[in-house]
């Protein structure tokens, strides 16, 4: 038999998951600007990007917990 579906605590997951992800975000920032200038342009082009990609996860997830919070 299945578990019921519960999602009591989805809008607490996501926000523990949105801090995670800023704090990830933050750490990179602080790499790249304190070293800046040992790593290969590939690499900075890399962490940028995966920037980006976390910046538009922070916002879809807190969409995210919009949608709960009001449900």
């Amino acid at each position: 038999m299945a578990k019921p579906d519960d999602r009591s605590d989805n809008a607490e997951k996501l926000k523990r998951s949105v801090q995670n992800t800023v704090s990830n975000l933050e750490e990179s920032e602080e790499y790249l600007d304190e070293h800046a200038d040992e790593i290969s342009p590939e690499e900075s082009e890399a962490i940028h990007a995966k920037n980006e990609r976390r910046r538009q996860s922070i916002s879809d997830q807190r969409s995210e917990i919009q949608d709960e919070t009001n449900a």
